[in-house]
């Protein structure tokens, strides 16, 4: 009886453990390359693993399509990031595996050249909203809130400097895009394609989010410097749309 009941015990322990270290919810972390190979994925990588420690999520990191792009890999994860990618990084197959892991209610988070990755993939590119057409030298410049009723958003002030290499993006491949932040472009020199542009299409947005077939897309363009990755602003922002992008779950500034 008393071998029964230490068994007993160990399995209750060992039950109450477990329920103790379970994730709130589980990223796939993807930064394959099929164009520029960004200097920060790895400075990424580490700041995305941290987020996952702070605030109890798991992540998994690979570079290698052919090991996740299956429905039943999918099936475990809540989000696909897409860290710093470029090119063409998935195959036909896989792209059919992707679009069923967002039907299926789940969600999307693209970081920066994420926008400059998949652009001949009609599904993948009005999930992302806008793709990269070009930037000038990296700068600082002044980027304004358009809503801080998001998660992640509290802590940005109205208008805050930053520095980056900033995206010019193409018009809304989506109706549903809500903007989150967008760029003064007085503050910085434009590239002279965007200053012929800026003044029949002057708003320039840098991050935003949609409920997109089934399931939820959130994208920021931040995130090309590496030292962005220390930046606690900036990984607030990027939790944020983690977490709405996981769980669909809001928030309200005031």
């Amino acid at each position: 009886m008393y071998g029964f009941r230490a068994v007993l015990a160990c399995l209750c322990a060992l039950g109450w453990s477990n329920a103790s270290i379970a994730q709130q919810f589980d990223v796939l972390l993807f930064t394959k390359t099929a164009g520029w190979h960004h200097d920060a994925i790895n400075a990424g990588v580490n700041a995305i693993e941290h987020l996952g420690k702070k605030h109890h999520f798991s992540v998994f990191w690979t570079e290698n399509a052919d090991l996740v792009f299956k429905d039943e890999v999918l099936a475990k994860y809540e989000v696909v990031a897409f860290l710093l990618t470029t090119g063409d990084v998935l195959n036909d197959e896989q792209q059919a595996v992707f679009e069923r892991f967002i039907r299926s209610g789940k969600g999307f988070v693209g970081v920066h050249s994420a926008s400059d990755t998949e652009y001949d993939w009609d599904w993948y590119t009005a999930m992302v909203g806008h793709m990269f057409k070009g930037h000038p030298a990296i700068q600082t410049a002044t980027v304004k809130v358009e809503n801080p009723n998001f998660p992640g958003m509290d802590r940005f002030a109205p208008r805050f400097l930053f520095t980056d290499e900033w995206y010019e993006f193409d018009g809304s491949r989506s109706k549903n895009l809500s903007y989150l932040l967008s760029i003064d472009e007085s503050t910085y020199e434009t590239t002279p394609v965007r200053r012929k542009e800026a003044e029949a299409a002057p708003f320039h947005p840098l991050s935003w989010y949609q409920e997109y077939d089934g399931g939820r897309a959130f994208y920021t363009a931040l995130g090309h410097v590496p030292e962005s990755y220390t930046d606690e602003n900036f990984l607030h922002h990027l939790y944020g749309g983690i977490y709405w992008a996981a769980t669909g779950r809001g928030f309200k500034a005031q």
